[in-house]
């Protein structure tokens, strides 16, 4: 099952929409966002990515909408494709949906006794198990130092090490099995969202496909376009801060001959719009939302 959109009506009025405009939606999902887009545009068109199969299931049937099963991060070689090579506005809903969370033989919830998968392409070979089966020590420990911000990350990657000596790590127990002595139980939970996180981003990518996204989306907007960002974990947040602030992922605004700073976008949301408290209680997943819009030049 597919939950509620994160944000909705914010996003919606963050595209600013133009009913004959041309908006993508690169993380469809079930739809949520993309239905409300599709209310208000009448003569204009509808594009959206989603590389889960899953997501093909809540397709919308008409002709001013295309979904293409394929990662974000060829955005600008399929609007090409289809005769979109500048639009009105861009939608990134970023990591997990609830949908995939939800599901055990994903594996992406500590939830549940699954495979240790956390692919969210179904049609790539390399997932959590071979990253933690197959990477040495060092890289291992780089994976949760920077994509967990796990503070004692060296003893789980002590515990993991030493797990996989014995026993191949194939499953989400055995995985927490593996690193069961590095944090108090009153903490279990956040360590192992640390750590679920980390192997997820591995896995998917994520910080490399971001950032190829948010050049891509640059130089696919019109001026006056809109770039509508949610995030849901500190990384995520700043490389769109920093890009939206300064066309680079360091955050560093260059300046022209004259002193004037070189930058892409208006900022329309100087500090991240979060849900209310009412949203965050009918949607778990919204708890960590922060939504940045910003104005294409």
């Amino acid at each position: 099952m597919y939950h509620n959109p994160v944000l909705l009506n914010e996003c919606i009025s963050g595209l600013n929409i133009n009913p004959s405009g041309t908006y993508v939606d690169v993380t469809y999902g079930g739809g949520g966002h993309s239905k409300e887009i599709f209310k208000l545009i009448s003569d204009g068109r509808l594009i959206a990515f989603d590389q889960d199969k899953d997501a093909v299931n809540n397709k919308l049937e008409d002709d001013k909408f295309t979904l293409i099963n394929h990662n974000f991060q060829f955005l600008k070689n399929f609007l090409r494709l289809h005769d979109a090579t500048k639009v009105d506005g861009i939608l990134a809903d970023l990591g997990v949906s609830s949908h995939q969370f939800d599901v055990p033989e994903r594996g992406f919830s500590t939830r549940f006794e699954s495979p240790l998968d956390m692919r969210m392409n179904q049609g790539q070979t390399k997932t959590a198990a071979d990253v933690v089966n197959t990477y040495s020590e060092s890289d291992i420990s780089d994976v949760l130092n920077n994509y967990g911000e796990i503070n004692n990350y060296r003893c789980f990657v002590k515990g993991i090490i030493e797990y996989r000596k014995k026993n191949k790590i194939s499953t989400t127990s055995e995985l927490i099995d593996s690193v069961s002595r590095c944090y108090p139980q009153h903490k279990k939970n956040k360590f192992l969202a640390q750590l679920f996180q980390a192997l997820r981003i591995e896995v998917n990518n994520e910080m490399d496909v971001l950032k190829s996204l948010l050049t891509q989306a640059t130089e696919s907007l019109k001026s006056g376009g809109r770039l509508v960002v949610i995030s849901y974990h500190s990384l995520e947040d700043r490389i769109v801060k920093n890009f939206i602030k300064s066309g680079n992922f360091e955050g560093k605004v260059e300046k022209d001959f004259y002193g004037n700073p070189i930058v892409e976008y208006k900022q329309i949301t100087r500090k991240p719009i979060m849900p209310e408290e009412m949203e965050i209680n009918e949607n778990n997943r919204a708890r960590s939302a922060k939504l940045r819009i910003a104005e294409k030049l």
